[in-house]
């Protein structure tokens, strides 16, 4: 039988989580899921994660949750990090950051899964090459498993879709996150990879990116400081759906996810 794999893209705020409570059960009956992952770097009023609003995540049925540039937000995360092994940060941050960067999962039909967090560096951080990275963290995975999912937490298409090439055959799934904009590129790239330029947000779509739109607006306009707040109107879903053979590890399918919650 495929491995079914659910990703939930940015997770952004209340209303993000509030998506998750209302849908995720049905969408994993209804894909036949066995393992659901989502990126939860915003889940805590928009910027962070805490460990009350992971906590909430996983109660809801999310098994892991990937993360990026926004995982510091919130202090607590340092600590809560370290503990909590469902919980990822890129796996490119210098050595010595608290957390970590891959783990693998087993699903209840003891299929093991790893799963991968990168973030890019072109417009973000100056972090350890992701490329590179991800050679030394595939080659240890794939001791364990051919399943590897790969979050690539990143701001330019053109790098996102490079990594894509230079994994092909090597992961089960490269889906970016980051832009909170769901791209309609989804594939299997020649080797067998499921390939996805961004799995787009979770949260309110009336709004720039998650948040009210009036107060990004007036950003733009004034280029003043301006404090953004959550927007909460027309919830969607974002993600993708991908299916594996357990034993090669080659994606077989991939199908995006855009669901109105409201």
């Amino acid at each position: 039988m495929p491995v079914r794999l659910l990703f939930i893209g940015d997770i952004i705020g209340k209303p993000g989580r509030q998506a998750i409570s209302r849908e995720l059960h049905r969408l994993v009956d209804r894909h036949m899921v066995d393992l659901v992952i989502a990126n939860g770097e915003n889940a805590a009023g928009g910027f962070g994660i805490t460990e009350e609003t992971a906590n909430d995540l996983f109660k809801c049925g999310v098994d892991v949750l990937t993360s990026g540039n926004h995982i510091w937000d919130k202090k607590e995360s340092l600590d809560f990090i370290n503990r909590e092994e469902k919980l990822l940060r890129p796996a490119n941050y210098p050595e010595g950051t608290p957390g970590r960067g891959s783990a693998i999962f087993t699903t209840a039909g003891r299929a093991k899964v790893a799963v991968l967090n990168l973030e890019g560096r072109v417009f973000m951080n100056n972090l350890d090459c992701p490329f590179r990275t991800a050679d030394r963290e595939i080659e240890r995975l794939r001791v364990e498993t051919p399943i590897i999912f790969v979050d690539f937490h990143a701001e330019a298409t053109s790098e996102k879709n490079s990594l894509g090439w230079y994994l092909d055959g090597r992961v089960t799934a490269l889906i970016g996150t980051h832009t909170h904009i769901q791209t309609a590129d989804e594939r299997i790239l020649p080797n067998g990879t499921a390939y996805l330029t961004d799995a787009g947000m979770t949260g309110g779509f009336d709004s720039v990116i998650g948040v009210k739109k009036e107060e990004a607006i007036t950003k733009f306009l004034s280029q003043l400081p301006v404090r953004f707040d959550i927007a909460k109107n027309n919830i969607r879903l974002n993600g993708a759906v991908i299916s594996a053979d357990e034993l090669s590890g080659k994606a077989l399918s991939i199908e995006r996810i855009n669901i109105c919650c409201d």
